[in-house]
């Protein structure tokens, strides 16, 4: 199903809100791939893709008599997919640090650094720093820049990702870079 039906796709959200397990499986099959996708390319391991795709459709299952609005249900969907890859990545020993936010593009916000281990605590904290401010832009945004520049994704598949052209992705990404560079200008 490469191209969802949002009308269609938010009353199967509904119905699986009301318990239909049929409903829920639909949702599952319907969007699973793309998640596959995305896990593999943020975690590189299909193992762990597979490990983090089954614990994203446990909390979508758990959580998703929270959702308020079917029609976000694809946003919704992909934040908790970026939110389970981070936190798997992070207990697999890797740190937010190792794979830099690299907004090569944009010199005033890299930090200085040498290699002093207090200087690498900087480092790391000014990156949390800006991770914590893209996090709260808005949905659209905010995954378009991480998918972008966190995890090197082209254009195409970003639009992909977020069923939407690669225009409006352009457009999300520099309204982003725009906002957080207000964000953290000093």
């Amino acid at each position: 199903m490469s191209n969802l039906d949002y009308k269609y796709l938010s009353k199967v959200v509904r119905s699986a809100q009301q318990g239909d397990s049929d409903a829920f499986a639909e949702l599952y099959a319907a969007t699973y791939q793309k998640q596959y996708a995305y896990a593999c390319n943020y975690l590189k391991d299909n193992y762990l893709a597979q490990d983090a795709l089954q614990e994203i459709y446990i909390l979508v299952y758990k959580n998703l008599a929270t959702l308020k609005d079917p029609m976000v249900f694809i946003s919704w969907l992909n934040q908790i997919s970026f939110r389970v890859c981070f936190n798997m990545q992070e207990r697999q020993g890797k740190t937010f640090s190792e794979n830099v936010l690299s907004l090569d593009d944009d010199p005033s916000i890299q930090p200085v650094s040498d290699d002093t281990p207090e200087s690498q605590v900087v480092v790391i904290d000014e990156r949390r720093y800006i991770f914590d401010q893209i996090m709260s832009l808005p949905d659209n945004e905010s995954l378009a820049l991480i998918y972008r520049y966190y995890n090197n994704m082209r254009i195409d598949d970003i639009a992909s990702m977020l069923h939407t052209s690669k225009s409006t992705v352009k457009r999300l990404l520099n309204s982003g870079l725009s906002k957080l560079r207000k964000m953290i200008a000093v």
